[in-house]
């Protein structure tokens, strides 16, 4: 380091400066963030690289230089008109080089001064500037405010720490208005906007009566700094007061060979509490009932209900949380090990981890499952939860009809607990796990209060960031918890529950996809569960096909799973008992020796053989299923009897069928008697009289039921059909097709009858059931008719019509 020139040279060559001839150039050092004032010994650090070129060529001169303050601070290297106007010229007192190449150096104010016009920029900015002295006028007025600046000034150095006390003795000292007002805006910590303020304004009076304004605010804003500093240290006097009061009782009560267990129990609790980062609102909560627990003898009724909601703020997740796995690869990767095929499904749920992982804190839809029971809706949201790494919490909502089941019980109540929503994030662990809401669709709703509006809040992005359950009366954060609600149908969900969610629909599985399932996961899952091994049985494909078809007849795997497990126990068995000492290979015959005989057969050859019967396809919950239209006619007055335990839809479709073809006869039938319709009755029925069934898309294959009545040509037993009519014969389109198609593959059906408008629902069927399946689609019930009748009429069937 090498220090140049004296405090001595640096005082003379100001006073040079100050006596020469104004104006006249000088260069200009701009400052950041700081103003200087006349008289004052000023310490700068010099990094810039043209101000280090000012300071070396100044050394080399009059050491005479301009301070002026830059208007931004951000700004590293000002322009001209990124300064003020006025600044202090000043010399060099001392200099310093650091060895990283900046410059310390110090420099002494001398007169304030004003830059008239700027000379060169390059390679440091050079100005001609011209003195601005101050105007003094010696009032009373003058006196009172310099007075007055002294005083609050040293009220201020009293109680600020960072204003020296030899500071107070210079200011009572001074007796020139303006070196006083620039001694006291120097020393003062205010913004450099109002010190250049101060430095501009040349009438000295109005200087000081500015000065005393800001030394007014300051003395406030540190008397009311003082006061809070004076509340925090007495709760601080008071916590630690209580802190070595309770030190001091423990150790005279361990002297005496005396544990209070009750307060122990308390400084427990009291410690995991203070463990917890709760929320500002909780903490408050927390300590008030922390008071009244020390208050309470544990005798009391009271006692053991603070207690008990104590453990369970204590319980609870405020702070944890588990870190996301968003690596769409890995969720590809467990989504394929867990469920076979099924890809709508799966992209759209790596659609959404993808936005998770492109906006974390994105507000992520509420994702329901809809489809038949055995489908895999639950296990899809375990796919998800282990996917992401978090942690899976199922809650069970079928058959809740209490309100406080979801929100909780208020603490007034005996035995009162929260809800299902925080008992799940307390058996979680973590305030974001993923919570699957089972069976949405089953909520009811009593005089206890509607279930289904308490979720409206916890399904609500917009809302559930401070969810409050009834029993803890605090704002909780589900906002980065994920939900995953399943269901069978959306009929029963309410529409502002249902707006929501985003649905997604799971069709059954078509038998090839039951195979390759049954392959993959149920078997081995049972075969591990029985206690056997690879090495001990083993299922041919037949022989899965045939449990397929022949013991099972479900959208889902569940009874297929149960009858592969059925056939794993009857071998434990034996190999428990030592008949079987070699694998087994369970083939089609031992299939049935092991299940019994086959519990499903295809009806509909034989159900159809007569004319009057038609297959028709229905939607249910539980999936697709195939049902059977009767249509018989005898002797009477025109009447019509529907029966089969039918809805209201279901028994217009049946009277809107019977209208068109009976205006529709002479070209369905044309030698039927005109009177025949007032001459017989006719019975519609459709079988299994014990399930209701309701819905308009059975009127296509009620038409047909009766078309074949009439003409005697009975409906084809490969054929089954689905679609709504109107009067004048047109087909209507319907919904579920996929579902309906699964149930005609289950049945044996090869030909499907749907309406034209449903042609681009096909899109949805899988590629091989398409191949197994002949898809007719109609605009109009004499296309379905051409289809779905045999060539010939029945004879003696047609004959005895006619007689009739």
């Amino acid at each position: 380091m090498i220090e140049i020139g004296t405090a001595e040279r640096a005082a003379r060559d100001v006073a040079v400066g100050a006596t020469r001839e104004l104006p006249y150039r000088v260069g200009v050092l701009p400052l950041r963030d700081t103003v200087t004032f006349p008289d004052m010994l000023v310490p700068l650090n010099i990094g810039q690289p043209r101000s280090v070129e000012l300071i070396n060529e100044v050394l080399r001169g009059e050491r005479t230089i301009a301070m002026v303050a830059s208007r931004d601070a951000q700004v590293e290297t000002p322009s001209p008109e990124e300064l003020y106007g006025v600044g202090v010229l000043g010399a060099v007192a001392r200099m310093i080089r650091v060895p990283d190449g900046t410059l310390r150096v110090l420099i002494q104010g001398s007169q304030r001064i004003r830059i008239e016009r700027w000379v060169k920029t390059e390679p440091y900015l050079v100005a001609e500037i011209t003195e601005a002295p101050d105007v003094v006028e010696q009032t009373p007025e003058l006196i009172a405010l310099m007075r007055n600046v002294q005083h609050t000034f040293t009220d201020i150095i009293e109680q600020v720490p960072y204003l020296p006390e030899e500071l107070q003795v210079m200011v009572t000292n001074v007796d020139d208005p303006s070196v006083l007002a620039h001694l006291i805006a120097g020393a003062l910590r205010i913004p450099a906007e109002e010190k250049q303020a101060l430095l501009e304004e040349l009438d000295v009076g109005r200087r000081l009566r500015r000065l005393s304004e800001i030394l007014a605010r300051e003395l406030e804003v540190v008397a009311i700094g003082s006061k809070i500093q004076s509340q925090v240290q007495s709760e601080l006097d008071k916590g630690q007061r209580e802190y070595f009061l309770r030190q001091q009782l423990k150790a005279i009560q361990d002297e005496l060979g005396e544990t209070d267990e009750v307060q122990a129990e308390i400084a427990e609790l009291r410690s995991q509490l203070e463990e917890i980062e709760l929320p500002e609102v909780a903490r408050r909560q927390v300590d008030r009932e922390l008071a009244r627990l020390e208050r309470l003898q544990p005798a009391m009724a009271e006692y053991g209900v603070i207690r008990g909601y104590l453990e369970w703020i204590a319980a609870l997740p405020w702070d944890e949380a588990t870190e996301d796995n968003l690596e769409l690869s890995h969720a590809r990767t467990v989504l394929d090990e867990d469920h076979y095929d099924i890809e709508q499904v799966k992209d759209r749920i790596l659609e959404f981890l993808a936005v998770r992982r492109l906006k974390p804190d994105a507000r992520g839809s509420i994702l329901c499952f809809v489809g038949p029971p055995g489908v895999g809706k639950t296990s899809l949201g375990r796919s998800i939860a282990r996917a992401l790494g978090r942690q899976f919490e199922r809650i069970s909502v079928g058959g809740v009809r209490d309100e406080a089941e979801i929100r909780g019980h208020r603490r007034t109540y005996i035995g009162a607990m929260p809800g299902v929503i925080i008992r799940a994030l307390r058996d979680a662990g973590a305030r974001n796990p993923l919570l699957m809401i089972d069976e949405i669709d089953k909520m009811g709703a009593d005089f206890r209060g509607d279930p289904s509006s308490a979720m409206l809040e916890v399904l609500d992005p917009e809302q559930n960031h401070s969810f409050r359950d009834h029993f803890l009366d605090l704002p909780f954060d589900l906002s980065d918890a994920m939900f995953v609600c399943t269901a069978n149908t959306l009929d029963t969900v309410p529409g502002p529950l249902r707006d929501r969610m985003e649905v997604i629909q799971l069709a059954g599985y078509t038998e090839e996809e039951k195979l390759q399932i049954a392959k993959r996961y149920l078997v081995p899952r049972q075969v591990e569960r029985n206690g056997l091994s690879a090495r001990r049985i083993a299922f041919s494909d037949s022989a899965l096909k045939v449990i397929v078809s022949d013991y099972t007849r479900e959208a889902g795997v569940r009874q297929l799973e149960r009858e592969v497990g059925t056939i794993c126990r009857k071998v434990a068995r034996q190999v428990a008992e030592g008949k079987l000492k070699r694998k087994l290979t369970v083939t089609e015959p031992r299939v049935r020796s092991l299940l019994g005989r086959r519990k499903f057969f295809s009806e509909t050859r034989r159900r159809t053989a007569r004319p009057g019967v038609a297959t028709g396809l229905a939607w249910t919950p539980v999936g697709g299923e195939v049902l059977f239209i009767e249509a018989t006619a005898m002797a009477g007055t025109g009447r019509l009897t529907i029966t089969g335990q039918l809805g209201d839809v279901m028994r217009e479709s049946a009277q809107a069928a019977l209208s068109f073809v009976r205006s529709e006869a002479v070209e369905l039938v044309p030698d039927l008697p005109e009177d025949w319709f007032a001459t017989h009755d006719i019975h519609i029925h459709v079988p299994a009289g014990a399930t209701p069934k309701d819905g308009p898309s059975a009127g296509v294959a009620m038409v047909v039921a009766l078309a074949s009545l009439l003409s005697g040509r009975p409906v084809r037993s490969d054929v089954a059909m689905t679609g709504e009519i109107t009067l004048t014969g047109q087909v209507l389109p319907i919904g579920g097709l996929k579902e309906k198609a699964l149930a005609a593959q289950r049945g044996g059906i090869r030909c499907v009858i749907a309406p034209e408008r449903n042609e681009h629902d096909i899109e949805e069927i899988p590629e091989h059931l398409r191949r197994d399946l002949s898809f007719r689609f109609v605009a109009r019930v004499e296309e379905a008719l051409e289809v779905a009748l045999q060539r010939r009429a029945a004879r003696r069937r047609a004959g005895a019509l006619r007689a009739a």
